[in-house]
């Protein structure tokens, strides 16, 4: 039922018409990166394929279909014996892409293809956009880890998905303990300014969490004075204290005037965190500061930390004959795909080539170039194979997280800045008759 009503109106009409078993091929891709990114970042091909994998409606959907007039009786009969046997290829989860680059591309007849649309753009949207701007903040924070905290800005299901995206993009831990329980992701968190406040004062706060969490803790001291609690903190805890947490205010002036106050007190290993509607730039901003660890939350589900990713799904070719889309501004690129991506002896990628035509002739060409550039590797994997997914759809979060880590490592210095600018990477269309 994660599916749009023009998908089955869809639907019932092929059936009726003869058209639903042609053989079609539909592929995922975005026609422009969003506003000032320089590439984009594949994230929820996992949840794709387990969506795919347990798509199917029940007897009593099929019945509020039928009563609401979604569905005729044909559609209805199709629907409760659906399962998916076509296949899928795509860019492993943790692949950068760019536009018009074919992220995904699901095989299979129309009627088992077109209902797919919406439960695939919809994960492949959220997570690609958070993944993508979770990058740039772990680029920006250059090394220091970062503690993904946003549940409480979004949906309470996104924040799961968000926190998965996030660790994919090289976070290093979420404050979400569902996303930890799910995907094994580490989880943090200490407290809130709430504790501080429930105590009759400062002090019996932190001996509190002390005693129960070990001097080892994160204390929150930012409640009152923030030089009063870093004293006050660095008393209850000595100079083992794991570190403080700063929420508010000039964080780059604070973080020094913390860092210095903490040296004085013989707190020289105390860490500094810092939150607070930090994004990739907020993130870069700190870079010369004595900042431990970040903490960023609304950036990463919302506002300028994930724009929409805009990806689409569009049939691109029937019973083996090429379609496209003419209509201005929207145009497609008929017929199905390979991707590959073009690399410097130094391993530098260079350029991203999609090659376009007949699945035959296609492959050949593919495999010629791949002979004769060793600098060439092809993108895109089988991930299903006539339903049944491959060793490359049952890929770890840990193994695309190190994908991601491994190709971002191969992007030219320029295509990594904050700025606005052109794509970290050109992409070139090659057509085989």
């Amino acid at each position: 039922m994660l599916t749009d009503r023009y998908e089955m109106t869809m639907l019932s009409a092929a059936l009726r018409d003869g058209t639903a078993d042609a053989a079609c091929v539909f592929e995922v891709f975005t026609r422009r990166l969003p506003e000032g990114r320089r590439y984009g970042v594949v994230a929820g091909t996992g949840r794709v394929l387990d969506a795919i994998e347990t798509f199917g409606i029940d007897a009593d959907e099929l019945q509020w279909l039928l009563d609401n007039g979604v569905v005729d009786d044909v559609a209805a009969e199709f629907l409760a014996g659906y399962r998916f046997s076509g296949d899928v290829d795509g860019y492993p989860e943790g692949e950068v892409f760019f536009p018009n680059s074919p992220i995904l591309t699901v095989r299979g007849t129309f009627a088992e293809t077109i209902v797919l649309e919406t439960v695939v753009l919809s994960i492949l949207n959220h997570d690609a956009a958070i993944a993508a701007g979770a990058a740039r903040m772990v680029t920006a924070a250059q090394g220091r880890p970062i503690i993904e905290m946003g549940s409480r800005r979004t949906h309470e299901y996104a924040a799961i998905a968000a926190a998965r995206a996030a660790y994919l993009a090289g976070f290093a831990s979420t404050s979400n303990l569902a996303a930890g329980r799910l995907h094994g992701i580490p989880t943090g968190g200490t407290a809130a300014h709430a504790f501080t406040l429930l105590h009759v004062d400062e002090p019996t706060a932190f001996r509190s969490q002390i005693e129960r969490h070990g001097t080892g803790t994160t204390l929150l001291v930012d409640t009152y004075d923030i030089t009063q609690g870093i004293a006050n903190a660095a008393a209850a805890a000595g100079p083992g204290l794991g570190a403080i947490r700063i929420d508010s205010g000039e964080l780059g002036v604070l973080a020094h005037q913390a860092r210095a106050q903490l040296d004085a007190l013989g707190n020289t290993a105390t860490r500094i965190v810092v939150s607070g509607d930090l994004d990739e730039y907020a993130i870069a901003g700190l870079a010369a500061s004595p900042v431990d660890i970040y903490g960023a939350g609304t950036a990463v589900v919302v506002g300028s930390g994930a724009p929409t990713a805009g990806l689409v799904y569009k049939l691109v070719e029937v019973d083996g004959r090429p379609v496209a889309k003419r209509s201005e501004a929207k145009v497609t690129n008929g017929s199905g795909k390979v991707a590959l991506r073009a690399h410097r002896p130094t391993g530098t990628a260079t350029e991203e080539v999609v090659v376009a035509g007949p699945a035959a002739t296609r492959d050949e060409a593919v495999a010629r170039m791949l002979a004769e550039d060793p600098g060439m590797r092809r993108i895109d994997v089988p991930l299903v194979t006539a339903g049944v997914r491959t060793s490359y759809g049952r890929v770890t979060l840990e193994d695309s997280r190190n994908r991601l880590g491994d190709t971002i490592r191969t992007l030219p210095w320029e295509g990594l800045a904050l700025s606005h600018g052109e794509p970290a990477l050109p992409t070139r269309f090659v057509t085989i008759p």
